[in-house]
């Protein structure tokens, strides 16, 4: 007889009686439910069987303490993994999700977030090891946050991959397989989509606001992708928003989450609330008069974990029959199985998932992974007379700006720490000839006037080959309720302007030179900036772009990459061309329904590389309702460089009703092709592609003649001007 010790997530068990398993013989669990030759289910029922209420409803909180009569070591639910595990110290950080979204690429968002998930892990076997069990320190990440970017003045929609369902659909889905692995057994991490499902500020009054949404635009716009993550990725994890979504708490709503969550997707995984959202239940939205009342309604509408401290009140709401016992019994086993499915009820040899090594943590490997995703997000925006790329043997160049020596732009927000931060100016620095002379000043503040009277960049710029001009914004301006401390309207963006002061400087700057003027902008949402547009000889759109920002920015711009990013949100000209930002309607919201002619359009961004899309031709006139129609295009790099470019359809359905969407995009393939190269591109669209949702929110298919639309971005002037073909075909869909 031999006695084994097994040191489990921080939690020793005895487990004696017993020989190692190859010799036949049983081995006895000092607690049965780590036995794991038992199935999940029922290990769950026998140690449910044996907590008290106290104890269950204990372990509804995101903050679950342990019960060490039973062996059940604590655990905290809240983690984040944005762009890069983040909020709990050494992580590789990546861009941040708008800019992800940028790359318009799949794998590349699936092996991002894998090697998140690989930190991840590392990083909780270390975190066990030295007793930290507490916020961020966890294995379920509450992203993505795959809501829609409606509107571009929302602070969080840096958090999005932008403003068109089919897009956030796919890269989110990228993003949860990336995070929880492909074990049959176990989860690699759990993964959640945010902000369930009608969610897009403001910011100022998220804690009591009503979006009010017609059942057209809430199926067709806002739901799609949550649709997508539940039915085809499996998202383990579910989180509803702050604000009421007609009428009813989005984290207690029987439409959101009993009528179509639980009943029409058959969800399984666990539902949250976001943090605090429960109070606002009875304090803000005054749909109710208590916190037991609250916790009751939420917990009878399908929640199980409760980010706050609403929950404890639910003993008080069953002794006043507002809730059952086997209601709670059923909402806790959505949270245990998550648990047992993280392995953290066996044996640590039993899951592969504990072999990853925090050697693995900002590797070389992730971080050229950081540097690839930041290359792809940049969107080269302008670029007259081919002033970039610029030759890295330049006499003299000048750079600028508040954002060049900035780390605060590299990092965005729900960002994870990196030693390893490279800004734009060592960027710069560390790519031109060791005889380039550069001058930099930092010229002007980013969100204020200059005080000193006095300012020596003028003359500075005056002696220059070339100026680069970092400017833009930061997280101190756009971001979330209470992170953007220098926002007056609580990380909204209600001007879209740039800075005025910023502005002022570039006029100073082109001003002062007839030498090329680069704008490298900064921002995780639009800027109406037709002036830029018109100062500027070239303008790179950067987002946020991580850690290996600046060897990103710095390799565009010096010609050693080539730009691909495409945006993933429209730029309008001006706010003027927005509907209130109360207003959830879709109408002339997004390049989807919008007339007004943006200043840069979905699915626009220049190249480098001059590409033609040739003749657009259809295997078929006709659809059967089972039939697939194959679109084909010739893509040709008619250029001497090596490039990439994003190839995009759209369509559009028949009818010209009003409330119909213009376009939609309805797939896309990065492709890279060599100097003087071509493929053949070839797109698949069946009946789902074509369906479309009545005022009721039911699913229709219009028959008649659709409108087909490849290029290189959405359709539009931009396009044209490109020189982009628009080649449209058509075919019926049968009755």
């Amino acid at each position: 007889m031999i006695k084994q010790i097994f040191l489990l997530t921080g939690l020793v068990l005895i487990i004696g009686c017993g020989t190692d398993t190859d010799s036949g013989e049983k081995i006895s669990y000092e607690y049965p439910w780590y036995n794991p030759a038992i199935s999940f289910e029922d290990r769950l029922t026998m140690l449910m069987d044996e907590m008290t209420t106290g104890e269950k409803i204990s372990q509804l909180l995101y903050n679950a303490p342990a019960i060490e009569r039973l062996g059940v070591p604590e655990y905290n639910w809240w983690n984040e993994a944005l762009h890069g595990v983040a909020r709990n110290g050494r992580a590789t950080v990546f861009p941040q999700t708008i800019g992800l979204a940028a790359t318009f690429d799949k794998d590349l968002i699936y092996r991002v977030y894998s090697a998140i998930s690989d930190e991840a892990r590392a990083k909780f076997k270390v975190s066990v090891d030295i007793g930290n069990r507490g916020r961020y320190a966890g294995l379920t990440f509450w992203t993505p946050n795959i809501n829609i970017f409606r509107d571009p003045r929302w602070g969080r929609g840096m958090e999005t991959y932008g403003e068109d369902p089919y897009l956030t659909s796919q890269l989110g889905m990228a993003c949860v397989k990336g995070l929880q692995g492909d074990h049959p057994r176990y989860l690699k991490t759990g993964a959640c989509a945010k902000h369930f499902a009608v969610h897009s500020g403001p910011e100022a009054i998220r804690h009591e606001f009503n979006a009010v949404v017609g059942m057209k635009d809430l199926h067709e716009t806002y739901l799609p992708a949550f649709r997508a993550l539940v039915t085809e990725a499996n998202v383990e994890s579910v989180m509803g928003a702050y604000n009421r979504v007609n009428g009813e708490p989005a984290c207690a709503s029987r439409l959101l989450l009993r009528d179509i969550l639980l009943d029409s997707w058959n969800f399984k995984g666990h539902i949250l609330s976001d943090c605090w959202a429960l109070q606002d239940i009875h304090r803000d939205h005054q749909v109710t008069r208590t916190p037991a009342e609250s916790a009751a309604l939420a917990l009878n509408m399908g929640v199980s974990l409760n980010c706050g401290d609403v929950f404890p009140y639910l003993g008080e709401a069953l002794e006043q029959g507002l809730v059952t016992e086997a209601t709670i019994d059923e909402r806790l086993a959505t949270l245990f199985i998550t648990r047992f499915e993280l392995g953290l009820f066996d044996p640590p040899e039993m899951n592969p998932y504990n072999d990853v090594d925090e050697s693995v943590i900002n590797c070389e490997a992730h971080i050229q992974l950081a540097y690839e995703s930041a290359v792809k997000s940049l969107v080269l925006l302008k670029n007259s007379n081919n002033t970039l790329p610029l030759d890295p043997g330049i006499r003299s160049i000048f750079v600028t700006g508040p954002q060049a020596n900035n780390g605060e732009v590299l990092i965005g927000n729900y960002y994870g720490m990196s030693g390893s931060l490279v800004n734009i100016l060592e960027g710069i620095t560390s790519r031109v000839s060791a005889g380039t002379t550069i001058s930099y000043r930092y010229g002007v503040l980013e969100y204020w006037e200059n005080i000193n009277p006095m300012n020596y960049t003028i003359q500075d710029a005056d002696r220059s080959d070339a100026m680069v001009a970092v400017m833009g914004i930061s997280g101190l301006l756009e971001g979330e309720e209470g992170a953007s401390i220098a926002s007056s309207t609580k990380g909204d963006r209600l001007d879209l302007n740039l800075p005025p002061n910023q502005l002022a400087f570039l006029k100073e700057l082109r001003a002062a030179n007839e030498k090329p003027l680069i704008v490298v902008m900064t921002g995780g949402s639009p800027m109406t900036m037709p002036e830029v547009e018109e100062l500027a000889d070239a303008i790179l759109w950067v987002w946020y772009p991580g850690q290996e920002g600046g060897n990103a920015v710095a390799d565009v711009l010096f010609g050693k990459r080539v730009p691909s990013g495409k945006l993933p949100i429209t730029f309008p000209l001006s706010v003027d061309q927005l509907p209130e930002f109360e207003d959830y309607s879709m109408k002339e919201r997004t390049y989807r329904y919008a007339t007004s002619k943006p200043l840069y359009p979905f699915g626009y961004g220049l190249s480098y590389a001059d590409f033609s899309i040739g003749e657009l031709t259809l295997n078929k006139e006709e659809v059967q309702p089972d039939e697939k129609l194959t679109v084909t295009v010739q893509l040709k790099n008619r250029s001497d460089l090596a490039a990439e470019e994003v190839v995009q359809l759209y369509i559009t359905v028949p009818g010209g009703q009003a409330d119909q969407p213009l376009w939609s995009l309805r797939d896309f393939k990065r492709v890279s092709l060599g100097a003087g190269a071509s493929a053949e591109i070839a797109f698949e669209l069946d009946r789902e592609d074509m369906v479309q949702f009545d005022a009721g929110g039911n699913p229709v298919v219009a028959p008649g003649s659709y409108r087909v639309h490849v290029g290189n971005a959405s359709p539009g002037e931009r396009s044209r001007e490109l020189g982009v073909e628009m080649v449209s075909g058509t075919f019926r869909v049968a009755e």
